[in-house]
């Protein structure tokens, strides 16, 4: 792509959006043709604060991808193509794209990025399908939970084998006094 002078309010365009891929966890882009400006209002609140969903001209959005030091989206600049910036949950996101576009099928995932790559749009519901960052945490610390209460019965357990011990033995000793003054 030649690199044209562009007009100050594309230039100030094509700025936004290099700032939005640089600072975004993960981009993904969606062709949204067909969808009602109602459906995209729904689909934009239903994606949460943390994520912007933006219309852009292909022609800018690419410049802006490749500014930011992205490579690999150009096959998927074509349509009419919106960008959803991540700078939340990722996994939640992409929940929030993969089910709407199940309820509302003129909402195509081409693909994206994620961490700086590259991601299909295959790769993109393969992180939907991911189970959040809260629930993984709570998984681990419940995990953790788990074995720590097995290492304090592992280490309680010698004590309590001595403390019967020396019960058992104090018994017997009581017994032998016992049978010795009888």
């Amino acid at each position: 792509m030649a690199d044209k002078p562009i007009r100050a309010d594309k230039a100030t365009a094509v700025a936004e959006l290099t700032d939005n891929f640089r600072n975004a966890g993960a981009a993904v882009l969606t062709e949204y043709r067909g969808l009602t400006v109602s459906q995209l209002t729904q689909l934009r609140r239903s994606l949460g604060k943390e994520t912007t969903y933006t219309i852009a001209k292909n022609t800018l959005a690419k410049r802006a991808a490749n500014e930011a030091g992205i490579s690999g989206l150009d096959e998927l600049f074509t349509g009419p193509t919106a960008l959803t910036f991540v700078s939340g949950d990722v996994v939640e996101a992409a929940k929030g794209l993969r089910d709407f576009a199940k309820a509302n099928p003129k909402l195509v995932i081409k693909g994206g990025v994620f961490e700086g790559k590259a991601i299909s749009a295959a790769e993109v519901t393969k992180l939907a399908d991911l189970e959040s960052r809260e629930v993984l945490l709570a998984k681990l610390a419940g995990a953790m939970k788990g074995n720590l209460s097995k290492a304090a019965a592992l280490f309680q357990a010698p004590l309590s084998k001595a403390a019967r011990a020396a019960a058992a033995l104090a018994d017997k000793k009581r017994e032998q006094e016992g049978a010795e003054a009888a």
